[in-house]
């Protein structure tokens, strides 16, 4: 069969490494790069930089991988459903909620593979630690705790740090634990001049009664990306820049304290860091949704990416996506309105 045509939409900071894996990705050739503000990390190599979507689609694609601003994405994603055109579309999936959906409706209509660039489910700690959550490793989960800080990225003009990077952390949580939101309770800051929030901490739970939170900023001068998830035999701590995954078991210790003997508590045990395979996270990512692309071609898979239960190699559904922008417009309305926000 034939190699898949791919273009790429947005040549900025994350449309430079896509560039960088299309070409190396087996089946697939990069044949047309578009952005209208031009190439500036000079990543198109031979190719004509071409000015917008309707442009690419001319190139004769059978994909596409958008990576420009949030605010374009509702704009793009139904000018190449209605092509035909496979799209991996970055997260947040759309600015709104009625924009995702309209993207999630289109593609569906056309039957094509439509999901979104939620990369973290590609983590090989996070994905080492669902696959541990899912054999009871942990037994009964009571919290996740996210902590997500480091200096502002100068790429960001048009969303706020919720729907650019708290919605890593709710989409990796929901998937790690197969659970969904059922309330948000959040508060932000606006410290940077802009119109958009800077900072969030967020309490919310899922629909199983775990507790979650979620610490997000780009005001901090380190950078940080920790998962915490705390249970009935001790926590996981998965470090998603160094792809690392340590295991704290509560320990067995007997209390000759009379006074403390009915104190139901833990104590520190063994501590594990497991040696798991790396791939990078984009690559895993890209050949997943290449896949889908041949098995919707075949016919042997409805490989549109609308399970919430999809293993780690499946893509993120647009439907999934779409719920994600879902509790991420709850937070912003929580953190607006000062109250807890229930989600259906």
């Amino acid at each position: 069969m034939s190699a898949l045509r791919a273009g790429l939409l947005g040549l900025g900071m994350m449309g430079r490494h896509h560039a960088r894996v299309l070409r190396s990705l087996e089946g697939v050739e990069l044949v047309a790069v578009a952005d209208p503000g031009g190439d500036p990390h000079g990543v198109a190599g031979g190719l004509d930089v071409l000015p917008d979507a309707e442009k690419l689609i001319t190139a004769g694609i059978d994909l596409c991988v958008v990576a420009v601003p949030t605010a374009f994405h509702e704009e793009v994603g139904l000018v190449l459903a209605a092509a035909g055109v496979h799209a991996l579309v970055e997260k947040p999936l759309a600015s709104t909620v009625e924009g995702a959906e309209k993207l999630a409706a289109a593609f569906e209509a056309q039957g094509l593979v439509g999901c979104v660039g939620h990369i973290e489910r590609y983590n090989p700690a996070l994905q080492n630690l669902r696959a541990r959550l899912d054999h009871g490793e942990l037994g009964e989960i009571y919290q996740v705790i996210t902590r997500r800080q480091g200096p502002f990225p100068n790429r960001i003009a048009d969303v706020g740090v919720i729907k650019d990077l708290a919605t890593h952390d709710i989409d990796s949580t929901a998937w790690v634990t197969r659970g969904r939101y059922r309330s948000v309770s959040a508060r932000t800051a606006h410290k940077s001049g802009r119109k958009y929030e800077d900072l969030v901490a967020v309490v919310g739970q899922l629909d199983d009664g775990t507790v979650v939170n979620h610490l997000v900023n780009w005001l901090s001068p380190m950078k940080e990306r920790v998962t915490v998830v705390t249970g009935e035999r001790g926590a996981f701590v998965a470090d998603t820049i160094a792809a690392d995954l340590t295991f704290h078991a509560n320990g067995v210790r007997l209390l000759e304290w009379e006074t403390m003997a009915s104190f139901r508590g833990v104590t520190e045990g063994d501590m594990i860091r497991y040696a798991i395979p790396k791939p990078e996270p984009l690559r895993t990512e890209l050949t997943a949704f290449r896949d889908a692309i041949l098995r919707n071609r075949d016919g042997t898979g409805a490989a549109v990416g609308t399970d919430p239960d999809a293993g780690g190699g499946d893509v993120v559904g647009m439907r999934e996506g779409l719920a994600i922008v879902e509790v991420a417009e709850a937070i912003l309305r929580s953190a607006a309105q000062g109250r807890t926000v229930g989600l259906g």
